[in-house]
């Protein structure tokens, strides 16, 4: 699946690049990531781009810009020149949800155009053995049971 959406990704861009001249691209391509260097978007980023880096024949930027849950990074995507020569990468939070937690000086909807959907990590809640709760709705239950803090 992962080469699937790999080769989607690398024929979106092929072709966006066809669109626009015969010749791109021409220089590096920058790819904003809107999380701290090392951290899974970071890692996910920095194999596609490799991987683009050869089809492709020009070197992907990784450049990390964190703050804000992300926003500020999308921020800095949606002020690039709409060349083709600047990528945003992110995930739900950082390209829908952030839309209704922050007053964006962009438009998430108008602004961007999604490409590609890449492979996401399914999320899951732990507690310590301690916790008599063994699903999410006993979990819910039991702390709703308890005191609030002070």
């Amino acid at each position: 699946m992962k080469k699937a959406i790999l080769a989607g990704l690398i024929g979106v861009l092929a072709v966006a690049g066809a669109a626009r001249a015969d010749d791109y691209p021409s220089h590096p391509i920058t790819v904003i990531v809107p999380f701290a260097a090392g951290g899974p978007s970071d890692a996910m980023a920095r194999v596609l781009a490799e991987r683009m880096r050869v089809t492709l024949g020009q070197p992907l930027v990784i450049e990390n810009v964190t703050g804000a849950g992300g926003s500020i990074g999308v921020g800095r995507a949606v002020q690039s020149a709409p060349d083709g020569y600047t990528i945003s990468f992110g995930h739900l939070g950082t390209h829908v949800a952030n839309g209704a937690v922050y007053k964006l000086k962009y438009d998430l909807v108008a602004d961007l155009e999604p490409v590609v959907l890449l492979p996401s990590n399914p999320m899951i809640v732990v507690s310590k053995n301690a916790v008599p709760a063994t699903s999410l709705k006993q979990l819910i239950e039991w702390l709703k049971s308890r005191p609030s803090p002070p």
